[in-house]
C-alpha cells in the first residue's frame, strides 16, 4: 500500500494543476447530471411480509386502489360547522382536493360535541410516503385558500408533512465545523482546507450521486440531511488528519515534495482503512432486509468514499501549490498548532497516558463502569414512531394534530384500519359482531359502521384508539386486537381479518428490526474485526476495538434513551414529554457510529504500532503514539460533535434524537475509550497487543498500516 499511495502523492504534486482542475470538472459535471436527471426521493417503509402490509394489499386490491392511508382534514368555526358559510368552503376545498393526484372523495364527517370541530380524512390510492410534494403543497394551497371568516382548515399526514419543508442540519454543521476549525489551526487557509474537502464532497454525493442513485432504488426524503452531516464529518476529519502531518514534516524540514508524500503514505494510509470500515459497517445496514435502508447505506457510503478520495488527492494537490503558505492568514490567539512536536514524557497527552498506565486496573474499572452507567438507561429503549404531536408549534400537522385531539380525542390522530377478506357466501354478520367486540375494548374510541367493497368480498373497519399514535397504550391495543379480539370473533366464519393502517404498520415494522438487530450486529462486527486483523495482524488489537466500540455505542443508546424520555434533560433540545424512538435508529446509529469509532482506533493504534516498531516497547509507544495523535484526535472530535449537534435544530423528532447519540458517542469514544481504555488496556496486554499465530499470519494478506519510510522519487513542479 505504501508505494501506491507514494505513487498517488508523487501525482497528486507533480500534476497538481490538472488533479485540481479534474475535481471541479467532475463536480461541476456530476451535479449538472443529478440536477438534469434526478429522481424523486421515495420510501416504501411496509414491512414485508407483515400483518399491515396484507390488510394494504387487500385494501388496495379491494377498494378501487385505496392503500389504506389518508389525508386527515380537520375545521373549526366558532359559529358552527354546519353553517351554510362553513359548509360552502368546505364544498370548494374538497373539490380542489379531489383534483390533485392520489386524492379520493371525504370520507365519514365526524362533528365534536359542540358542534365547532368537524373531521374528515381524503383517502390516498397511494401510501402518504409516495405523494409527491407538489401534490402536499397543492392540498396546503387549498386549505389556506378556503380558510378565513372565522374558518380554520387544517390537514395532517405523511404527505403534509413533507410538504412543510424542514431546516436543512448541514448548513449549521458546516458553519460549527468551521469555527473549530479555526479555533484549532488559527489559520484560515489551514482552517478553510478540510471545509474544502468536505464542500466537494457534499456537491459530488449529494448534489450528484445521490440524485441519480434516486432513479435506481428507493431513497427517503432525509436521506441527505444524513449523508450529508456524515460527509462533512468524516471529510473534515479526514482532511485533518492530512493537513496535520503535512504540516508536521514542512516544520521538520522536508521540502514540499516530500511533505506531500509523508502526509499520503502515513494519514492517507489511515484515512483508507478507516474510511473503509466506515462504509462497511454503513453498507451493514442492508442485513435489515428493509428496501429504503439500502438507498441510505448506499448514499451514506458514496458520501465516505467521495471524501476519503478527495483527501487523498484533492488535498495534496492544494497543499502542493501552497507549501508553507498553508499558515497564512493566522488569527491572533487562535490555534494550538496541532502539528506542533510533542517531546516524549513532557506534553500533557504523554504524563496523562503514563498516569492512566501506572493505574490501568483502575482506569479500566472506573471508564467501564461510567460507560456502562451511561448505557443502563437503554434497557428501558421503547421503539416507535413519534406523532405529529411533536412538531413545531405554528406548522400544519401540528395545528391538525391539536384541532383533533381538541375535537375527538388523541386516538383519532392515528386510527387502525383493520381489513378482512370475506367468504364467497358473505360474513357481513360477523363483521358487525366483530365491530362490536373492538367498540367493547377499553382502549377504543369509536368504531364507525364497517364498509363493504364493491364485489362483496372484503371490509373495512376503522378503529380510533383512546391513546395517540405514539402512546404505548396504542402499540398494545394492536397487540391486543391482533392476539385476544379478532381471533376468537372470527373463528368458523371464515373470515381472514388483518390489523393495518400507519399505526399497525410502524408497530410492524418495530418488531421486525428488533429480531434482526443481532444478525446487524454480528454482521457489523464481524467485518469490522476482519478489516482491523488484516490491517493489523493483531487479533487481540481488533477484538479490543470491537468491544470498546460496543460500549461506546450502548452509552449513546443510553443517553438517547434518557433525552427520549423527556423531562429536564430532553427540554434543552425541545422534547418536553416522553416520545418512542423510531425502530430504524438504533440500526442507523450501530453502523454510523462504530464505523466513526473504528476511525479514531486506527487513527491512535496505526501511531502506536509504527512507535512499537522503533523498540518493541509497548509502554513507551502507547504514551508516544497518544502524545502525537491526542491533539488530532480531539480536535477531530470536537468537528464530529459539533457537526452531529446540528441535527438539534431539525424540527424532525427522530433527528434530534439521532443528532444527540451521535455526538454523545463520538464524545465519550474520543475521551473514555481513547484517552483511557485504550492506554490502560494495551498496558495490560503488554506485548500481546501484537501476538498472532503463525498460521494465521501467513494466512492474513499485509496492508501495511504502519509506517515505513516511502521510497520517495524525485520530482519537480
Amino acid at each position: 500500500m505504501t508505494r501506491s499511495l507514494a505513487r498517488i502523492a508523487d501525482i497528486a504534486y507533480c500534476r497538481r494543476g490538472r488533479m485540481v482542475v479534474g475535481w471541479i470538472l467532475a463536480t461541476i459535471v456530476l451535479i449538472g447530471l443529478g440536477s438534469s436527471f434526478k429522481g424523486e426521493y421515495h420510501a416504501d417503509y411496509n414491512t414485508p411480509g407483515s400483518e399491515s402490509k396484507a390488510a394494504s394489499d387487500l385494501t388496495e386490491r379491494e377498494f378501487g386502489g385505496y392503500s389504506g392511508q389518508e389525508i386527515y382534514v380537520v375545521w373549526k368555526d366558532p359559529q358552527g360547522v354546519e353553517s351554510a358559510a362553513a359548509k360552502r368552503k368546505m364544498d370548494a376545498f374538497f373539490a380542489q382536493a379531489e383534483k390533485v393526484e392520489h386524492v379520493g372523495k371525504p370520507g365519514q364527517l365526524r362533528v365534536s360535541g359542540d358542534g365547532k370541530i368537524a373531521t374528515t380524512t381524503l383517502p390516498l390510492n397511494v401510501p402518504g410516503w409516495e405523494v409527491d410534494k407538489k401534490q402536499g403543497e397543492q392540498l396546503i394551497a387549498a386549505a389556506e385558500a378556503n380558510s378565513g371568516g372565522g374558518l380554520e382548515i387544517k390537514l395532517g399526514g405523511e404527505p403534509i408533512l413533507i410538504a412543510q419543508g424542514e431546516t436543512s442540519p448541514e448548513g449549521i454543521g458546516f458553519l460549527a465545523a468551521a469555527i473549530v476549525l479555526l479555533i484549532a489551526f488559527g489559520s484560515l487557509v489551514a482552517a478553510g482546507l478540510p471545509l474544502v474537502v468536505a464542500l466537494f464532497g457534499i456537491g459530488i454525493s449529494s448534489g450528484g450521486l445521490i440524485l441519480l442513485l434516486a432513479n435506481v432504488i428507493d431513497v427517503p426524503n432525509w436521506t441527505t440531511a444524513v449523508s450529508g452531516l456524515i460527509g462533512i464529518g468524516v471529510g473534515v476529519d479526514y482532511a485533518l488528519l492530512v493537513l496535520t502531518r503535512f504540516r508536521s514534516a514542512l516544520k521538520a524540514g522536508k521540502d514540499r515534495h516530500d511533505a506531500v508524500v509523508e502526509a499520503v503514505t502515513t494519514a492517507g494510509r489511515s484515512v483508507i482503512i478507516a474510511g473503509s470500515t466506515v462504509v462497511i459497517a454503513v453498507l451493514g445496514l442492508f442485513l435489515t432486509a428493509l428496501p429504503y435502508m439500502y438507498g441510505v447505506a448506499i448514499s451514506a457510503s458514496l458520501a465516505v468514499l467521495v471524501v476519503m478520495l478527495a483527501s487523498i488527492t484533492l488535498l495534496p494537490a492544494i497543499l502542493s501549490f501552497l507549501g508553507p503558505r498553508v499558515d497564512k492568514l493566522r488569527i491572533p490567539i487562535l490555534g494550538r498548532r496541532l502539528d506542533r512536536p510533542e517531546s516524549d514524557g513532557e506534553s500533557p497527552a504523554a504524563r496523562w497516558s503514563h498516569l492512566v498506565q501506572r493505574h490501568p486496573w483502575t482506569a479500566a474499572f472506573v471508564s467501564t463502569a461510567i460507560l456502562l452507567a451511561l448505557a443502563a438507561p437503554a434497557l428501558g429503549m421503547r421503539l416507535g414512531f413519534p406523532d405529529a404531536g411533536n412538531d413545531k408549534q405554528g406548522t400544519m400537522t401540528r395545528e391538525a394534530y391539536d384541532l383533533i385531539a381538541e375535537g375527538f380525542g388523541p386516538g383519532a390522530n392515528g386510527p387502525l384500519v383493520i381489513a378482512a377478506e370475506l367468504p364467497p357466501s358473505g360474513g357481513k354478520a360477523a363483521i358487525d359482531g366483530l365491530a362490536a367486540e373492538i367498540r367493547s375494548d377499553p382502549g377504543v374510541d369509536y368504531v364507525p359502521p364497517p364498509r363493504f367493497s364493491p364485489s362483496g368480498g372484503a371490509a373495512i373497519l376503522t378503529v380510533i384508539p383512546t391513546t395517540s399514535p405514539q402512546d404505548e397504550a396504542t402499540s398494545e391495543l394492536v397487540e391486543r386486537l391482533r392476539d385476544q379480539v379478532i381471533p376468537p370473533a372470527l373463528a368458523g366464519t371464515g373470515v381472514t381479518a388483518y390489523v393495518g393502517g400507519v399505526n399497525a404498520a410502524l408497530e410492524d415494522q418495530s418488531e421486525y428490526i428488533t429480531e434482526r438487530i443481532p444478525i446487524f450486529i454480528i454482521g457489523v462486527v464481524g467485518l469490522s474485526f476482519l478489516l482491523l486483523l488484516v490491517a493489523f495482524h493483531a487479533p487481540l488489537v481488533a477484538l479490543k476495538a470491537g468491544v470498546m466500540n460496543l460500549l461506546s455505542v450502548s452509552a449513546a443508546y443510553g443517553v438517547m434513551t434518557l433525552v427520549a424520555q423527556g423531562g429536564a434533560v430532553g427540554n434543552l433540545i425541545g422534547i418536553d414529554h416522553e416520545v418512542p424512538i423510531a425502530p430504524f435508529m438504533p440500526v442507523m446509529m450501530f453502523a454510523i457510529l462504530f464505523g466513526l469509532s473504528m476511525d479514531y482506533e486506527v487513527f491512535l493504534v496505526s501511531r502506536i504500532r509504527e512507535e512499537y516498531l522503533k523498540d518493541g516497547d509497548t509502554r513507551r509507544a502507547v504514551a508516544d503514539g497518544l502524545a502525537k495523535t491526542a491533539r488530532v484526535i480531539t480536535a477531530a472530535a470536537a468537528i464530529m460533535v459539533v457537526v452531529f449537534l446540528a441535527f438539534v435544530a431539525s424540527p424532525e423528532v427522530f433527528l434530534k434524537l439521532f443528532g444527540i447519540g451521535l455526538a454523545a458517542a463520538i464524545f465519550l469514544d474520543a475521551t473514555l475509550v481513547r484517552m483511557v481504555l485504550v492506554p490502560a488496556v494495551m498496558q495490560l496486554l503488554g506485548k500481546w497487543n501484537w501476538w498472532i499465530p503463525n498460521w494465521l499470519e501467513r494466512a492474513l494478506p499485509r496492508i501495511d498500516v504502519e509506517r515505513r519510510e516511502p521510497a520517495t522519487e524525485s520530482a519537480s513542479g
